[in-house]
């Protein structure tokens, strides 16, 4: 699995390529962690996970990616995945989570939904 951050729209977006299970998991909450933190001081106050490129996502992922909604939502930093694959989007179906994640379909899209914690 390989992470990287960027800034788009005044927005921090941390970009999740590869496999999301239990063996990279640590390395997802970490990623997560330092673009909450940044997403406290960007502009838009918003963290954007970009989970377009991953090609497995477990309920490992799926855990770090509802926690850091949920700590983003307490911290006033809009949390917003983006996702249009069905190894992402059908996990998130499955446990009923669309209506708390509601995945975006592009990071332009993430990007221009209104601020604020969502």
């Amino acid at each position: 699995m390989d992470v990287v951050e960027d800034a788009d729209g005044g927005a921090v977006v941390v970009c999740v390529r590869g496999e999301v299970d239990s063996n990279s998991v640590d390395t997802l909450a970490d990623a997560l962690d330092k673009g909450l933190s940044a997403g406290t001081a960007a502009p838009a106050k918003a963290l954007i996970i970009d989970l377009t490129h991953v090609s497995y996502f477990g309920s490992a992922g799926l855990n770090a990616v509802l926690s850091c909604f949920e700590r983003g939502r307490d911290a006033g930093v809009a949390v917003r995945v983006v996702a249009d694959n069905p190894e992402v989007i059908r996990p998130i179906e499955v446990t009923k989570l669309d209506n708390v994640l509601r995945p975006y379909p592009t990071v332009a899209a993430a990007t221009a939904a209104d601020a604020g914690p969502q």
